[in-house]
């Protein structure tokens, strides 16, 4: 499937069912929940790990993946976590009208942050809600300035539960070897071509303006919504100072799982650790 982002990129997407032999959850209408993943920077919905990943999400229902902006076979050129909200908000609003009504996002790194700024950005609220986004002001510039899920022109686009994994607390983190690494493929015009003919990625030539919410104070937003924030202590791009002030900015309704000897991200995410993701989403989200 082909998706309209709110700002007109066209957005690669893929559904598909549940695992046949998994013993899924249905509701009361005989419907089943639906995981939406959001891969982390330079990933996009055919790399090997998001693969991996939506074969263990499918044996807890529906799986919808897809390729952020600038990523796989999507238009545009990826904005490094600001207007990806709105990919995932084309996302989820089409897993809504697929007649999914409980789902959940899991993001990785990049993706991570964006779950977690689509959850404050899109509450499950009123038609009268408006966006985190709105009410700081922040303009139309930014993925903040295109309102709530319940304004979206593609219908409802909130979560019923978020998993951030390996998602940074804050932007413009240097603090590491990989992440000046990954701020000169973005920021240099050598390294933005190293990313497009290296990476496969096309990464936008401008700066933020404004700069989207951060990701600790998207997470303070984010209750009652259920969250879950999952970080590997052998993260080489973000620290456990991340998760844990994501944590303390979530408050008691987060639940942290600091996992030895993990990696970063989707790339570091072994079965055991998707599977009990997936069952932590089906017990948390409403319905579930």
């Amino acid at each position: 499937m082909v998706l309209l982002a709110a700002d007109g990129v066209a957005i690669e997407a893929v559904h598909e069912p549940a695992d046949f032999d998994a013993d899924v959850t249905h509701d009361a209408a005989g419907r089943v929940p639906v995981t939406v993943v959001a891969h982390g920077f330079t990933g996009s919905a055919g790399r090997p790990h998001v693969r991996r990943a939506a074969a263990v999400f499918r044996r807890y229902g529906a799986v919808i993946t897809f390729s952020f902006r600038g990523h796989g076979a999507s238009g545009g050129r990826s904005t490094v976590g600001d207007r990806e909200v709105l990919d995932l908000a084309a996302a989820v609003a089409w897993a809504r009208r697929l007649g999914h009504r409980t789902v959940w996002t899991v993001g990785f790194s990049m993706g991570g942050s964006v779950v977690l700024r689509h959850a404050a950005l899109y509450p499950a609220a009123g038609p009268d809600a408006q966006a985190s986004g709105h009410a700081d002001g922040r303009g139309s510039g930014s993925a903040e300035g295109h309102g709530s899920g319940h304004a979206d022109p593609h219908g409802p686009a909130h979560t019923d539960a978020v998993v951030a994994v390996s998602a940074p607390a804050r932007w413009y983190y240097r603090g590491t070897a990989a992440m000046r690494r990954l701020h000169w493929v973005v920021t240099r015009p050598l390294g933005r071509a190293v990313g497009r003919y290296g990476l496969r990625t096309r990464i936008h030539t401008s700066d933020w303006d404004p700069v989207p919410l951060d990701p600790a104070e998207a997470a303070a937003r984010i209750a009652p919504t259920p969250l879950l924030l999952v970080h590997g202590d052998r993260d080489p791009y973000f620290p456990l100072d991340h998760p844990r002030a994501l944590a303390t900015a979530a408050g008691p309704q987060a639940d942290l799982w600091l996992e030895p000897g993990m990696g970063h991200a989707e790339n570091a995410a072994d079965e055991a650790l998707l599977a009990r993701i997936a069952d932590w989403a089906a017990r948390r989200a409403p319905g579930g």
